[in-house]
């Protein structure tokens, strides 16, 4: 076995999930997205129709758009004054009247408080029972009066709403030219990034990048399509392309303070290291490794990976450095399987067979148990919605699961899709209070009860979902573990066979004892700003993450007789 095994035992991840956009506040004028600068629609509620040429969704392409002459009733004259006024409570009842075709309205009234109705549960803070409202309107496309105007309004909700929420999806039934309408101009930026994160979603890549590449650098979304265009061209295998774009991050960060520009510098750092880790280019690649500090969540990751490209460059004194501070009691909760993985790996490669097996023992004796443990959690609850109960447990500390496993399953219930889905279960409770502690001669409305019963709903469906992928999680941690198993299997193997020549090599010379021989020691060097300690067992902050390793060369040795070593 030589260098090649790293192969099979190390996986350098090429992507990574975003970090969602953080909430913004509520505007103080009502009828006023909290992403726009100007209102998208003014009482009057006239429609802004899609410019000539523009293709429509081909489901919806021969529909015809829906126009009004008739007078509005007086039911919703009252509701869109009671709008006007901020009394939305009261204006939610009157809608709902006009919605359920109790006022005597026409379909272009109706589609008009439609549209009222998604903007009143809006500035209520219902944002699941506003985007309940504007599906409506965005599943009859163009056919729908307002279905230009709600593209704004999307744009707001998707600053209050999680991603699985499904508010991209809806945005995603638009093209680049609904994008263009003279009334988005305060969030046309912010549209191109989420239409191409949508494309980016569904794979159509060349759609994302285009979109991607309208945002401007002065923008806030710029770092985020910057990102993923980068993380486009990853997949594609363009290294230049894909690293100039992370660069481009890095360069904006040092010219801005912009706090969503510079939650990013340390994933564009990251995602630079691991491309040229991909290209061979392991110095570049600990460079931007060694860029990342130790108080960023990316750090421990950036430690983990970057001892496989010190392992390339033969540098396994700070490689094993790097797995001692993984270990360290600090990070207790963290959890890297692999680097028993690349230790026994280390060990072998310096014909160090016995320090290989101890290490190959360890990680059976840990991880072999571990699965089936993890195994037995997800068979516990067959349920999703039961498994979903079980989740909060885990998460919350209480689920009685021994040291190691609930250490494990915190780990692999950090996955940002699964985080996603949970925030979305939160913010439905949220709105379940919200209905709760609302006014009782509200909550005895036909509006309060449909508000009710979509919420209740749709936290059933969040619920199940995120137990599903929950269990998910998990089974692919299982399966994980399975596959490291079946390295440390082969590395066991090589490891016996290379004592086994040893054992030979020893007999064939009338040797006493192997560890009589020579020894070729990999010394460990300090500069001048780092002083040489032997490590007393005891760990201290500050050393994290600057430990070294003298390792002891037996390849020489080995090589005396045993034709079944691989070349160094």
């Amino acid at each position: 076995m030589n260098r090649k095994l790293s192969k099979t035992v190390a996986t350098v991840a090429t992507c990574m999930a975003l970090v969602s956009p953080a909430a913004a506040k509520k505007k103080k004028d009502a009828d006023q997205p909290a992403s726009a600068a100007t209102s998208p629609a003014q009482s009057s509620g006239q429609a802004t129709q899609a410019s000539p040429g523009t293709p429509a969704t081909p489901a919806v392409q021969a529909a015809p758009t829906v126009e009004t002459s008739a007078p509005p009733s007086k039911t919703l004259e009252r509701a869109l004054k009671l709008y006007d006024s901020e009394d939305y409570y009261m204006a939610s009842i009157e809608l709902n009247k006009v919605v359920e075709r109790q006022a005597g309205d026409d379909e272009g009234n109706v589609q008009r408080a439609e549209f009222f109705m998604g903007k009143t549960l809006f500035n209520l803070k219902f944002y699941s029972a506003s985007l309940s409202y504007f599906t409506k309107i965005v599943d009859k496309g163009p056919a729908h009066r307002y279905y230009q105007k709600t593209l704004q309004w999307l744009a707001s909700l998707s600053r209050f709403l999680p991603e699985s929420a499904g508010v991209l999806e809806k945005i995603g039934k638009y093209n680049r030219q609904d994008l263009e309408q003279p009334a988005l101009e305060p969030v046309r930026n912010e549209l191109y990034y989420l239409l191409g994160r949508y494309h980016y979603t569904k794979g159509n890549f060349k759609d994302a990048l285009e979109l991607f590449g309208l945002v401007p650098d002065t923008n806030e979304f710029f770092a985020r399509a910057k990102f993923l265009e980068g993380i486009v061209n990853v997949r594609d295998n363009n290294g230049k392309v894909a690293a100039e774009a992370f660069r481009q991050i890095l360069r904006k960060a040092k010219q801005s303070n912009d706090k969503a520009t510079l939650e990013f510098e340390d994933l564009a750092n990251l995602s630079l290291a691991r491309v040229f880790y991909a290209t061979k280019q392991f110095p570049q690649s600990i460079k931007f490794f060694d860029k990342i500090p130790s108080e960023s969540p990316d750090w421990l990751p950036s430690l983990f990976e970057s001892s496989w490209a010190h392992y390339q460059l033969d540098g396994d004194s700070k490689a094993l450095g790097n797995i001692h501070t993984l270990n360290a009691p600090f990070f207790e909760n963290e959890f890297y399987p692999e680097s028993l993985i690349l230790r026994a790996v280390i060990y072998f490669q310096r014909c160090n067979y016995d320090r290989a097996l101890e290490t190959i023992v360890e990680f059976y004796q840990t991880y072999q148990a571990l699965r089936e443990e993890i195994l037995a959690v997800i068979k516990k609850f067959p349920d999703n919605a039961e498994f979903y109960k079980y989740v909060l447990k885990i998460r919350s500390g209480e689920a009685g699961l021994s040291e190691r496993v609930q250490r494990a399953a915190e780990g692999a219930l950090q996955d940002r899709t699964l985080a996603k889905t949970l925030d979305y279960v939160t913010e439905l409770d949220r709105e379940l209070r919200q209905v709760d502690k609302a006014d009782p001669s509200w909550k005895s409305t036909a509006i309060a009860g449909t508000v009710l019963q979509d919420l209740t709903l749709q936290r059933s469906i969040a619920e199940n979902e995120a137990g599903g992928l929950a269990r998910k999680r998990l089974e692919r941690l299982a399966g994980e573990i399975q596959e490291l198993i079946k390295q440390a299997i082969k590395i066991e193997y090589e490891t016996l066979q290379g004592q086994k020549g040893v054992l030979e090599a020893s007999i064939k010379n009338e040797q006493v004892a192997v560890s009589g021989t020579a020894k070729k020691v990999v010394n460990v060097s300090a500069d001048d700003e780092h002083l040489y300690w032997r490590f007393n067992g005891e760990y201290w902050k500050d050393e994290l993450g600057y430990y070294r390793f003298r390792v002891v060369n037996r390849c020489e040795q080995a090589r005396g007789g045993s034709a079944a070593l691989p070349p160094q």
